[in-house]
């Protein structure tokens, strides 16, 4: 997201709140990611929860790069 605006403010409130899913839901499917490879001695992650996670990164992720293609495809033919 960072190389598609790069160090400027979105104007549009839209832009801005697409842009931040997008980088917290990566964020969070870093780190649930994380969880799946444990450190030992740690117990077991519970794998059901965190691919139930995972999957609910991956679509706030794919949600927030339509909102954005949908947006700048709008302001791009106003």
């Amino acid at each position: 997201a960072a190389s598609v605006f790069p160090s400027q403010k979105p104007k549009s409130e839209l832009v801005r709140t697409s842009l931040r899913l997008l980088t917290s839901s990566a964020y969070r499917l870093q780190s649930e990611c994380r969880k799946a490879l444990p450190a030992e001695p740690s117990p077991a992650p519970d794998m059901q929860l965190v691919t139930q996670q995972v999957i609910q990164c991956a679509y706030d992720i794919a949600k927030a790069a339509k909102q954005l293609v949908t947006i700048t495809t709008k302001e791009n033919n106003n």
